[in-house]
């Protein structure tokens, strides 16, 4: 049984989510007036760090795959 998602949606999807969460981190900010909420706002941008992590090392083994597959 194969897997449905190829290495290029996983990364795509790592991406999308890495710059959401980001953009999430910032607008909860207290410079922003919301600081009313209950989200850990470290944790929250360190998953988002570590998701943009994970995002540019999918980008690496592409380069990878392209430099060696000649």
């Amino acid at each position: 049984m194969a897997f449905p998602l190829s290495f290029w949606d996983i990364s795509l999807w790592l991406a999308v989510i890495s710059i959401f969460l980001l953009v999430t981190s910032e607008l909860v900010s207290p410079r922003y007036g919301r600081i009313n909420m209950s989200i850990n706002k470290k944790r929250l941008r360190s998953i988002a760090l570590a998701v943009g992590v994970l995002f540019l090392m999918t980008v690496c083994i592409h380069v990878y795959r392209i430099m060696t597959s000649s």
